[in-house]
C-alpha cells in the first residue's frame, strides 16, 4: 500500500458530491476540493515549485488554505504552516531557516514580508481571510486534473516549528508515514465514519486542528464545519448539525459558561476531544456533570502528533490523558539515567513508533540529543502510570509553557523584558489557568522603581506574537535562587500558583 499522505487522506470520495466543508457562507463538496487542490498544485509547480521544495503559510483560515495545504503536498512539496500572530522579526527567523520556495501572506504583512522573501530567494503570494490575494487569481488560471507527484513513505510532507527551553525554535520534520499512520490509528480508535461531522473551530497552523483533526475526516470521508475560529455562540449554533468536536480547554470552559449550553443541546454528539494543553480535571467533572458525557483527553505533541488517549469505550479518567495508541511505544525513564522506571514513578516520556517525526530540519546534533540508539524520543514531558496503565502529564523537565495550547519559549520573552529600560532581570513561567492552560506570567525585578506593569507589557506588544505576550507582569525584589545561583522558577510558580483562580 501506498504511503503518500494525498493518496491516503485526500484522495477523491466516492460519493463526489457529498459535501466536504461547511462554512458560515457556502458548502464545499468532495468534488470541488479536489477541483481546488488540482488548480493550486498545477499554479505551485508553475511557480518553480520542486518535489521536496517547502510552501512557507503565514495566513487566516479559510478553504482555500485549507487546500494549499492538500495541493502542497500532492505537488511533492512540504507543508510549512506558521502562527499567525508571529511578526515580521519572528517570521525572518523562520524564513531564513527553512528557505522556502514559495511563500504566503497576508496581503496586510507582504510588504514587510517582501524583503525577507527577495534575500531567499522565495516567490511571495498573497491570501487573505475572504480568499483573495495573488494566489486564488495565479490559481483560478490552471486547470485540473493533477495527478499526485510520487512521493516516499520516509519523504517530507510538512516541517513544523516547535519552541524548545533552549536556543532557537527547532523545525520538526513529519514524513508521509508519520502523518498517514497516525489517521489511520486515530480513525480506528475514536471510531470516526463517514457519518461524522466534525464541529471544526481550531486553528489550522498548529497540529490538532491541521493533521489530527482535518486529515482525519479527510481520510474517513466525513464532513467539518469549518470555521474561522471559536466562539461559544457559534459553536451552540452549529451543534445540531455536528457529531463530534476537537477543541482545547479553553472551548470547553467557555461552553460550560453558556447558559445556551445544556444536556439537551449537546444529547446528538458522540464524541467530545480536548487536547493541545491539559484538561484541568475540575472542567472535566463539570462537563460529564452538565451533559452525561465525559470528555476524552489525549496527548501529543509536534514532534509526535497524537501518542496517547483515554479509551472510547471505558473509563475517561479526569486528570489523565489514558494509554499509549496502538503502535506506539511508551515508556516513563529516569530523567537522567534514561532508565525505565516502575508504574508510579515520575519520569519523562519516551516514545517509538510510526508517528515519531524524523528530526530536526538542519539540526543533526540536536536530533541525535533527542533520540537514545534503540529509536525512542525523548519528549521532555513529565509523567506518572499508574497501576491500571493510565498516564498523567506532571509537568516539564525544563520550562516551557503551553499557553492554550501554543508553546511559548520563556528565554526568548526574557530577553526582550530585560532590555526594556529600568529592568534589571526578569524570569516567565506558566501558571495553571482556567481557559490557557497555562498563562505566560512575567516576574520582574526594576531598579527603577516607576517602571510599571502596563509600560513592561507596552514594550513587547510590538516585538512578540500576542499568545507570548504575559497575562500578569508582576514585581519583586529579587528572584529565588539556588546555591548555584540558577533561578528557582518551580517556586516562583508555586508562589504564583492561584494568580488566576
Amino acid at each position: 500500500m501506498s504511503n503518500h499522505l494525498y493518496d491516503g487522506v485526500f484522495a477523491p470520495h466516492a460519493d463526489s458530491t457529498k459535501t466536504f466543508l461547511y462554512t458560515a457562507d457556502r458548502e464545499i463538496s468532495f468534488a470541488e476540493f479536489t477541483a481546488l487542490t488540482d488548480r493550486i498544485a498545477a499554479m505551485l509547480v508553475a511557480q518553480g515549485l520542486a518535489p521536496g521544495d517547502r510552501v512557507a503559510v503565514q495566513a487566516d483560515k479559510s478553504v482555500l488554505l485549507f487546500a494549499l495545504y492538500a495541493a502542497t503536498v500532492k505537488a511533492g512539496g512540504v507543508y510549512l504552516p506558521l502562527n499567525t500572530g508571529y511578526t515580521p522579526a519572528e517570521l525572518d527567523y523562520f524564513l531564513g531557516d527553512a528557505k522556502p520556495r514559495i511563500v504566503v501572506t497576508s496581503s496586510a504583512a507582504a510588504e514587510a514580508i517582501t524583503p525577507i522573501a527577495a534575500r531567499i530567494g522565495a516567490v511571495l503570494m498573497t491570501l487573505d481571510g475572504d480568499e483573495s490575494g495573488s494566489l486564488s487569481k495565479a490559481a483560478m488560471q490552471h486547470e485540473g486534473p493533477f495527478t499526485a507527484v510520487p512521493r516516499g513513505s520516509e519523504d517530507l510532507a510538512a516541517i513544523l516549528y516547535t519552541s524548545g527551553t533552549t536556543g532557537r525554535s527547532k523545525g520538526a520534520k513529519l514524513c508521509h508515514r508519520n502523518l498517514r499512520s497516525n489517521a489511520e490509528v486515530l480513525r480506528k480508535y475514536w471510531r470516526f465514519t463517514a457519518d461524522d461531522t466534525l464541529l471544526h473551530m481550531l486553528p489550522i497552523y498548529h497540529t490538532h486542528g491541521l493533521f489530527v483533526a482535518s486529515n482525519l475526516l479527510a481520510m474517513v470521508g466525513g464532513s467539518m464545519i469549518f470555521l474561522p475560529k471559536f466562539s461559544a455562540d457559534v459553536a451552540l449554533e452549529w451543534m445540531p448539525k455536528a457529531t463530534s468536536m476537537m477543541g482545547v480547554p479553553t472551548f470547553y470552559t467557555r461552553l460550560l459558561d453558556h447558559e445556551g449550553f445544556t444536556a439537551k443541546a449537546s444529547s446528538h454528539m458522540r464524541l467530545f476531544i480536548s487536547g493541545s494543553a491539559p484538561l484541568l480535571a475540575e472542567t472535566h467533572r463539570q462537563f460529564e456533570e452538565l451533559t452525561g458525557m465525559a470528555i476524552l483527553e489525549r496527548y501529543g505533541m509536534t514532534e509526535t502528533n497524537m501518542s496517547t488517549s483515554n479509551p472510547f469505550e471505558g473509563d475517561r479518567r479526569a486528570g489523565t490523558v489514558g494509554f499509549a495508541l496502538p503502535g506506539v511505544e511508551i515508556r516513563i525513564a529516569d530523567a537522567k539515567t534514561g532508565t525505565p522506571l516502575p508504574d508510579g514513578e515520575i519520569g519523562i516520556i519516551e516514545q517509538r513508533g510510526d508517528n515519531v517525526f524524523l528530526g530536526y530540519w538542519e539540526m543533526p546534533e540536536k536530533t541525535a540529543e533527542s533520540f537514545h540508539e534503540d529509536g525512542f524520543f525523548i519528549t521532555g514531558d513529565m509523567a506518572v502510570r499508574d497501576a491500571d496503565g493510565y498516564i498523567s502529564i506532571v509537568g516539564r523537565d525544563k520550562d516551557l509553557i503551553i499557553s492554550g495550547g501554543l508553546n511559548v519559549y520563556p528565554k526568548e520573552v526574557e530577553g526582550m523584558i530585560d532590555d526594556i529600560e529600568g529592568v534589571l532581570e526578569s524570569a516567565v513561567i506558566g501558571v495553571p489557568h482556567r481557559d490557557f492552560g497555562e498563562a505566560v506570567v512575567a516576574v520582574v525585578v526594576r531598579e527603577d522603581k516607576g517602571l510599571e506593569a502596563a509600560m513592561v507589557e507596552a514594550a513587547l506588544a510590538g516585538q512578540l506574537a500576542k499568545f507570548k505576550q504575559p497575562k500578569a507582569v508582576l514585581f519583586t525584589d529579587a528572584l529565588p535562587r539556588n546555591s548555584m545561583g540558577k533561578v528557582q522558577k518551580a517556586e516562583l510558580r508555586k508562589t504564583h500558583t492561584d494568580l488566576f483562580a
